[in-house]
């Protein structure tokens, strides 16, 4: 068969997509930047596309020419610098049903969320919600997947910050540590969405394991797959989180993907439970899921590196924005020091680039769609600085402050932060 997977670049999507593949279905994924999915999953037909900008049904016409199936597995938390819930999980899909229904109307699978609790007003389940719905009263033939936690060989999102919290140094400082958390394997989504393809299973199916471990159990168990020793839970207070959230919120508005979101929160405040309602298919364990796949020094270090990549990358905006700001306060003697090499005026005008140069990487770095080239040009400044100091001044690198000296920890910070950047 003929398959399009949305978001096929994502956590759940590219398993998905290797299983259909593997199958023996001719797959072609749509991601927004496939570029690296490409060399990693040749045997895929992909093209870029955002959902968001895909929101009347001419615009699915083309792309839905011959498909037999259609698997959406995009989704996103909030709204915020790169991501727009409203277009992309409810108006996108609204108006792919509509260009499916006059073409060769294919089944469509939704991987979804169980949309009641106390998040269900938050754009998240409210956007998951009225596209569910609105597949449901189509016509078309289609499934509606509503998993729990899932978790997998990757992580992203929610299971990410499971591996983060369990690496934490002597304590696990939680929230919600008691909510119940029901989980399955990113192989069961993937089999299910398999079982549907053939004809298997169609209709409105929760998919999760036959357990329900509390959040602390779920931390505790990672961190024993980590291979770390017990460490003692330590419960936090909701309102000693609200900072965090908050801080994390902003992130999101300047296009980072926290999963320390308030939507996350507040789901988390009750758990992450199916609604038992209706029909449902077993899936694996925490256990078993973690068990299959042992973890690696690169699972460690993830994990360690996942919390500190938003100081590392807020450390050097901080360092930045100083550096260019300080010298502001005493132009005149800031420039002094290029009196030597050039007239006055110049030296001013350097002193005046060199600020505003510091301070435009500085608020650059925190916008992620602009990250890559502010941690490029911090790079570029950084070694055209000592270059220009050495040549000019050479006696810097014995000055007691350390001027030039202090410059290398920041070009090894900088390449932390390149190394790290990567979401998926």
């Amino acid at each position: 068969m003929n398959i399009l997977i949305l978001g096929a670049t994502g956590f759940i999507g590219s398993v998905v997509a290797a299983r259909l593949v593997a199958d023996g279905h001719v797959v072609t994924g749509l991601g927004r930047n496939p570029g690296r999915a490409r060399l990693k999953q040749p045997a895929i037909d992909w093209r870029r596309a955002d959902l968001s900008h895909m929101t009347k049904p001419a615009d699915w016409d083309d792309i839905l020419k011959d498909q037999h199936v259609v698997v959406n597995c995009a989704g996103a938390l909030q709204d915020g610098l790169s991501d727009d819930l409203s277009a992309t999980q409810a108006e996108a899909m609204l108006a792919l049903y509509s260009a499916a229904k006059r073409s060769s109307r294919p089944l469509v699978v939704q991987i979804s969320a169980r949309t009641a609790g106390a998040a269900s007003d938050l754009p998240f389940l409210a956007t998951k919600r009225r596209a569910d719905e609105a597949l449901a009263a189509s016509g078309l033939a289609y499934l509606i997947l509503r998993p729990a936690l899932v978790l997998g060989r990757n992580a992203h999102g929610g299971s990410a910050l499971l591996r983060a919290l369990a690496a934490f140094p002597l304590a696990l400082p939680l929230v919600h540590a008691e909510s119940p958390v029901e989980t399955l394997s990113v192989n069961d989504v993937a089999e299910a969405v398999s079982r549907a393809v053939s004809g298997g299973i169609s209709g409105d199916i929760d998919l999760a394991a036959n357990e329900v471990l509390t959040l602390a159990e779920l931390v505790r168990l990672h961190r024993h797959w980590l291979g770390l020793p017990p460490a003692r839970v330590f419960p936090l207070p909701g309102w000693l989180t609200r900072p965090v959230t908050w801080l994390a919120d902003l992130s999101g508005l300047l296009g980072w993907r926290s999963p320390l979101r308030s939507t996350a929160m507040t789901v988390m405040s009750e758990g992450v439970q199916s609604s038992k309602s209706g029909s449902s298919l077993a899936a694996t364990s925490a256990v078993a899921a973690l068990s299959a796949n042992p973890s690696g020094v690169q699972d460690l270090w993830f994990a360690r590196l996942y919390l500190l990549k938003p100081l590392v990358i807020s450390g050097l905006s901080g360092f930045w924005l100083l550096s260019g700001l300080i010298p502001l306060l005493a132009l005149e003697k800031t420039s002094a020091h290029f009196l030597p090499f050039m007239a006055e005026a110049a030296a001013t005008v350097l002193t005046l680039a060199t600020c505003l140069t510091d301070i435009a990487l500085g608020a650059a770095v925190l916008l992620r769609p602009l990250a890559k080239r502010a941690l490029l040009g911090m790079l570029a400044v950084s070694f055209a600085y000592l270059a220009g100091a050495s040549l000019l001044e050479p006696a810097l690198w014995l000055d007691p402050l350390g001027p030039l000296v202090k410059v290398l920890p920041s070009i090894l910070l900088t390449l932390t932060a390149l190394a790290t950047l990567d979401e998926r």
